[in-house]
């Protein structure tokens, strides 16, 4: 058993020395380029899988491992680790930056849920609709964290609501005042903190028309066992964390910005197809936004249906007076947006460089006709949407956001400097590092792969594949990629893939993007598993969630989302790219057999 013990305690240590000395034949045996290649992708897709080692630190290995078996020099290894979407991915985080410091993101989202009303169903998608359009722009992480407090408080009050109406109603029928729910504001020190820590970090807010039983709130149902007056106040509680979670990755989906995926994947392909020059922030918005929107109605009509049921004619019955149910509710959304007080400077600033820099994107090169960047004709594609970033992104820097001031020895107060929208300090804390490293090992596994010949092995030993249907073909790679994320992290999953999925298509004589693209989409849809991606973390830590309710509910909304994306596929997108032709900017591979 002690033995046992120590092989537990140094488990990932044992997991690493393991994988290392078993897969170790394969480069002493075989001794040729593909071969040593395939090790270094084997020990990193098991370190990445298994998380034996950090992500970003995994992410390092092709800088020591490619030098020592000779696949690449050090000084091109090294030259990986830094390309265009580190500098879109700094540009962009100054803008998240701002954001958040000025409590722009909880102004839209507040003002968002506010247009849509009360309704339960109708709250449920305005809290979803304003959640994905906050994760097209700002990490799906940072949405959820910030969104979810106020969902939170929002199923509080409309539960304190329902049982202030109870205590009123049985009050009315008895005649007499019912004392286990008594209004009791002197509540023990215990009960107080239990109750906090049963909702931290959420407030407790009031509906300005009274307060319901401290003690009620955090008193066991005798019926269930459980902290909920109801069922249905536990299944409302579960339907708004799983909304915000679900609509957070839905909302990444939209923009190349919008999740670090996105950026692997636009990076990868520019990389690996210069020639091609079709993806950019506009051309991905347009195929991708019918996506999200078609996935967050669906998601939203699964989950209202699968957690509360949907009762059509409530939803749309018109010149309805408000229960007091939804008049607490709207009491508590408009407290929260009455205390960011009048919009601020600093706040119509960042919101202006934000529309600017989105419009910029947009219109850089749409398509259908010339873009800004035609203008710089003489140096085609030099200017990309990491142009663009840094262009804005550097104005948060230089645009001033306050005076700083000082009190000088007679008393009187003078301005000596100005602060800015964002500081270097703000923006270090909010750049994720780690996944730039991580970004970085996988463009130069990449890399490596084409340099030893291990991606066309591979496109040679696929093309027996060819003979299935290409649909099927579609089909397979994204249910495997959806379930591969479910267990590995999205961006580790993305850059495992992507040198395996582009000889694939090459292979096969199948337009890249056919394939690329809803794998993709598809590395998103990490839906069943707390683990598996940070949103569904910060969900289920709020306590409402089991492990079984997340599988089944993300069930549903994985099948919807691997539906949607293969409709897209045969409909919208194909005209777009023209992607039943086999293009001119793909190699052609040879079926010549590898050595």
């Amino acid at each position: 058993m002690k033995f046992l013990g120590y092989m537990l305690v140094y488990r990932r240590l044992l997991l690493v020395v393991f994988t290392l000395l078993v897969l170790l034949p394969l480069p002493v045996i075989l001794r040729s380029k593909e071969a040593e290649c395939a090790y270094t992708l084997f020990v990193i897709a098991i370190f990445w899988l298994t998380e034996a080692l950090p992500l970003s630190v995994t992410a390092l290995l092709p800088g020591l491992m490619f030098p020592m078996f000779g696949i690449m020099p050090s000084k091109k290894v090294a030259s990986a680790y830094f390309k265009d979407f580190h500098l879109l991915l700094i540009g962009v985080i100054c803008l998240a930056t701002s954001i958040e410091k000025w409590n722009l993101h909880k102004r839209i989202a507040l003002r968002m849920v506010m247009m849509v009303g009360v309704n339960p169903a109708w709250l449920t998608l305005g809290f979803m609709s304003s959640t994905a359009f906050l994760s097209m722009w700002l990490s799906n992480t940072s949405t959820t964290a910030m969104v979810m407090p106020i969902a939170e408080a929002v199923a509080q009050q409309i539960i304190s609501a329902e049982a202030e109406i109870e205590a009123t109603q049985m009050t009315y029928f008895n005649g007499a005042t019912n004392h286990g729910l008594e209004i009791d504001e002197c509540v023990s020190g215990h009960e107080t903190n239990e109750r906090k820590e049963k909702i931290n970090p959420v407030p407790r807010y009031s509906n300005g028309t009274g307060k319901i039983s401290s003690k009620m709130e955090v008193e066991k149902n005798s019926g269930t066992g459980t902290k909920y007056r109801t069922k249905k106040d536990h299944m409302m509680c579960k339907l708004m964390g799983l909304c915000i979670a679900y609509s957070s990755t839905i909302g990444g989906l939209t923009t190349i910005t919008g999740t670090s995926t996105n950026l692997i994947f636009t990076e990868h392909f520019n990389t690996r197809y210069p020639d091609c020059r079709c993806l950019n922030f506009g051309s991905w918005f347009l195929f991708s936004f019918p996506v999200a929107i078609i996935l967050l109605l669906l998601s939203w009509i699964w989950l209202q249906w699968f957690f509360l049921g949907f009762n059509f004619k409530e939803m749309f019955s018109c010149g309805k007076a408000r229960t007091v149910q939804q008049k607490a509710c709207a009491e508590v959304i408009k407290q929260e947006y009455q205390k960011l007080g009048s919009i601020r400077y600093q706040e119509i600033v960042t919101l202006v460089l934000f529309i600017v820099m989105a419009l910029l994107w947009f219109s850089r090169d749409p398509g259908f006709v010339s873009g800004w960047s035609a203008l710089f004709s003489e140096y085609s594609g030099f200017a990309t949407d990491s142009t663009v970033a840094l262009l804005v992104g550097l104005l948060f820097f230089l645009i001033p956001a306050k005076k700083l001031t000082k009190t000088t020895p007679t008393g009187e107060i003078v301005a000596f400097d100005y602060s800015p929208l964002i500081t270097w300090k703000e923006f270090q804390s909010f750049m994720p590092w780690d996944i730039a490293i991580l970004v970085g090992g996988g463009f130069a596994l990449a890399d490596g792969c084409e340099e030893s010949g291990l991606s066309k092995w591979i496109g040679n030993k696929l093309s027996p594949l060819g003979s299935l249907p290409v649909w099927l073909i579609i089909l397979i790679s994204s249910l495997m990629v959806t379930s591969l994320t479910e267990v590995a992290s999205n961006p580790a999953t993305i850059t495992l893939l992507l040198p395996i999925l582009s000889p694939l298509a090459e292979a096969i004589h199948v337009n890249p993007l056919l394939i690329l693209i809803p794998s993709t989409l598809c590395t998103s849809f990490a839906f069943l598993l707390p683990v598996a991606n940070p949103c569904n973390a910060i969900v289920f830590s709020y306590g409402h969630l089991k492990v079984i309710d997340m599988v089944k509910a993300g069930l549903g909304v994985n099948i919807v989302g691997v539906a949607v994306v293969m409709l897209g596929m045969y409909t919208w997108i194909v005209p777009m790219f023209d992607l039943y032709t086999y293009p001119s900017w793909a190699p052609v591979i040879s079926n010549e057999t590898m050595p």
